[in-house]
């Protein structure tokens, strides 16, 4: 049988971090750039309540390489963007995220001769 779950009562509803169009417009531009140059194959996506993590994955068995997370709570202190790599470690931190991007796009750069 299944169970039915009731909707929280609109006093109790918290609001849920999320990346809003104009930022998850810029991280699936550079996903698509990071596929076509043969970085990536694969992303997840997570939204919790405290927390949004777009995560990308050299193949879908591994680890992420890479997770972009938005915590807005974190948005005075240390900035809401995080860039973490795939050992957990956080390779960049900001308010913005085209700074928190840019060690990604780096990759992309190459000289024309």
């Amino acid at each position: 049988m299944s169970v039915v779950a009731p909707f929280p009562p609109p006093w109790d509803r918290r609001p849920i971090a999320t990346f809003d169009r104009n930022e998850f417009t810029r991280i699936l531009d550079l996903y698509g750039r990071m596929v076509a140059a043969g970085h990536w194959r694969d992303y997840a996506l997570r939204i919790d309540p405290d927390v949004a993590v777009f995560a990308a994955y050299r193949r879908h068995s591994e680890r992420p390489e890479v997770r972009i997370e938005k915590r807005p709570a974190l948005r005075l202190k240390q900035g809401a963007f995080a860039l973490v790599g795939e050992h957990g470690a956080v390779l960049k931190r900001g308010q913005e995220l085209g700074g928190v991007l840019a060690p990604l796009e780096r990759r992309l750069m190459r000289l024309v001769g």
